[in-house]
């Protein structure tokens, strides 16, 4: 199942009187309890359960920024960060050994398809969301990436 099916789902029936939601699909099951309910045992897929309604925001970490952030910084503020949308596995090429999407210095189009993200062994081509030249490529191949991460930056 698709991440973004998922957290759409969540966000559903985070925001709905539906208390429990359960879906089968082809690549197993889901069920979604609002609440924190008991984890039902024998199911082959995991369980994801949504946050309860009204439950207040974990308060925010006063941590030092890793030293890394501050040259993904510097470089986002060259040109525009084409971002991850989700969680998964950073991939420039569509197979093993095959030709990279994109090279430093390749000029794009938006809507052209610049590398993948495996997520739940589904491979989700990331497409640029601007045209352009890319400057810098901010991921190696193979890498977990975050939502939100800077994976190129487009002039």
């Amino acid at each position: 199942m698709d991440l973004r099916k998922l957290k759409t789902l969540i966000d559903l029936v985070s925001d709905s009187n539906v208390s429990e939601l359960e879906i089968t699909e082809a690549e197993g099951k889901v069920r979604i309890v609002k609440g924190g309910g008991a984890v039902v045992q024998g199911y082959a897929q995991p369980v994801y359960a949504a946050p309860p309604a009204g439950a207040p925001a974990p308060a925010p970490s006063v941590a030092p920024a890793p030293a890394v952030a501050a040259p993904v910084a510097e470089a986002a503020s060259a040109g525009h960060a084409v971002k991850s949308p989700m969680v998964g596995t950073f991939y420039r090429s569509s197979a093993p050994g095959a030709k990279p999407f994109v090279e430093v210095g390749a000029t794009i189009k938006q809507g052209e398809t610049i590398c993948i993200i495996e997520a739940m062994k589904i491979l989700n081509e990331i497409e640029a969301d601007k045209s352009g030249t890319v400057t810098q490529i901010l991921c190696e191949n193979g890498q977990a990436v975050e939502y939100g991460q800077p994976l190129f930056i487009i002039e």
